[in-house]
């Protein structure tokens, strides 16, 4: 799939409305952020598994547990880790 600069753009935007909802800059819109993400990360994969010959639901989420899960497990560990100290 081609790079798309604008999707990098709703991302920003749809994260700085998260983030500015949760510092409680009296900025509401945390809701319309988490729901622009998700049409965003849809709108990709379905541009990922329709640009195949072929659409495997095992090999997309193989592809993306193995870039998900190291760092998801490193985070659980390091949290579990802090937690226990303080």
């Amino acid at each position: 799939m081609k790079y798309k600069a604008e999707i990098d753009g709703l991302r920003a935007v749809s994260i700085m409305a998260v983030v500015l909802n949760h510092a409680k800059f009296g900025i509401s819109g945390g809701y319309i952020g988490v729901d622009i993400f998700f049409v965003i990360s849809g709108y990709l994969i379905t541009a990922i598994l329709t640009k195949q010959d072929k659409i495997s639901l095992k090999d997309f989420y193989l592809r993306r547990s193995r870039r998900i899960l190291p760092m998801s497990i490193l985070t659980c560990f390091i949290t579990m880790l802090l937690g226990y100290f303080f």
